[in-house]
């Protein structure tokens, strides 16, 4: 499934499950939905874009950031721009903006979301809110994602193994598992949405 961020036969072959033998299938794919909402969670955003586009309410206040080049309203993860509709107004009476221009530049040729949307004087006075209408999330998902959440997927299942967070071997004895796989954090602290961490 697209928003588990990979595949269950990429999982079996991580965990050398043979391709032919699908009956942990549903403890798999519960184990990648975890781990892909888990990373959502911790990221403060979400690696997959909508299929159709969808209208959300800003507020200005506390959202925008005035810099020499106008001000700048954030916004969700917007991850195609097909769709993209700036309106502001109140719930009655909504009016189609089009001088803005869509931050950080380039953002959806380099594979990453568009994050701000910029005009290059003021969201006009007496404006307190903006309707935004686009296909949130991201273009595609980060290697590191697709990564972390393998990472993540491959011991939460196999954490049925290991009762009270504790796991052994012969070589090393009783293990107590961290909370937090490093390497998974490692792949994707650079994601988490800034204020969010």
């Amino acid at each position: 499934m697209a928003t588990d961020y990979a595949t269950v036969a990429t999982l079996r072959e991580m965990l050398n499950v043979p391709a032919d033998d699908t009956s942990r299938d549903s403890l798999l794919t519960r184990a990648l939905a975890s781990a892909a909402r888990g990373i959502d969670t911790a990221t403060g955003r979400r690696f997959y874009l909508d299929d159709t586009a969808s209208a959300r309410v800003y507020r200005l206040t506390g959202r925008t950031l005035c810099d020499g080049d106008g001000e700048r309203l954030l916004v969700d993860d917007i991850g195609a721009p097909s769709g993209l509709v700036v309106e502001t107004g109140t719930a009655g009476a909504w009016s189609a903006v089009t001088d803005y221009e869509t931050t950080p530049d380039n953002a959806h040729a380099r594979g990453r979301p568009v994050t701000g949307l910029l005009r290059p004087s003021s969201w006009g006075e007496g404006t307190t809110r903006v309707r935004v209408t686009a296909r949130w999330g991201w273009p595609a998902v980060p290697d590191e994602i697709q990564q972390a959440t393998l990472l993540q997927a491959a011991r939460l299942y196999r954490r049925k193994d290991s009762p009270e967070g504790v796991t052994g071997s012969a070589e090393w004895g009783v293990v107590r598992l961290s909370r937090r796989d490093p390497d998974v954090w490692a792949l994707i602290e650079h994601y988490i949405a800034p204020g969010f961490g």
